[in-house]
């Protein structure tokens, strides 16, 4: 639990103090191990996730695209773990948040995607939610916060988050 939650604490701590960056598919460490395992053709070949040339497999585009997907959906679903466990220790509870988050989490990003830009402040808010649940996880053996209190505390920083970003946001597109 401890270094789960001192995770969570870094992970708070950098989304929280991050200016958005470039994203570099080169850098990942899926794409580069595909990479150093096979040759990557440089187009897309259709609908194939492989092709053969010259006697040889060959991945295509496509393929390390959905290499990528799955390992994200993997990461978020483990890196989820111990932010169930901090609200709730039951088994059933963790074991289906989990099922639900895989299930849930790409959907929900494409949803938000188009509207994210509107929300400046939210990465704030979660970057405060992942340093309240990590310094839950770490201290859990000293004091004990309720379950309902945690959501509260979720729900309300989110709406904060949320609610600041439409007002500053305002302001900003009248000045």
């Amino acid at each position: 639990m401890y270094v789960f939650g001192a995770f969570l604490v870094y992970s708070g701590f950098k989304l929280f103090f991050e200016s958005e960056k470039e994203v570099a598919p080169e850098k990942n460490p899926a794409v580069r191990a595909v990479r150093k395992i096979m040759p990557v053709t440089a187009d897309y070949e259709k609908d194939h996730l492989f092709v053969r040339r010259d006697k040889r497999l060959w991945a295509t585009p496509l393929f390390v695209v959905l290499l990528v997907i799955e390992t994200t959906d993997i990461i978020f679903a483990v890196d989820s773990i111990p932010a169930v466990l901090a609200v709730s220790r039951d088994p059933f509870i963790v074991y289906t948040s989990n099922i639900f988050a895989i299930l849930g989490l790409r959907a929900l990003y494409f949803a938000l995607a188009g509207v994210m830009k509107l929300f400046h402040y939210l990465h704030y808010g979660l970057g405060a939610i992942l340093i309240f649940v990590g310094v839950k996880m770490i201290a859990s053996h000293h004091f004990h916060i309720s379950t309902g209190v945690s959501l509260a505390i979720i729900g309300g920083v989110l709406m904060f988050s949320v609610i600041l970003s439409i007002i500053l946001g305002k302001k900003e597109i009248h000045e």
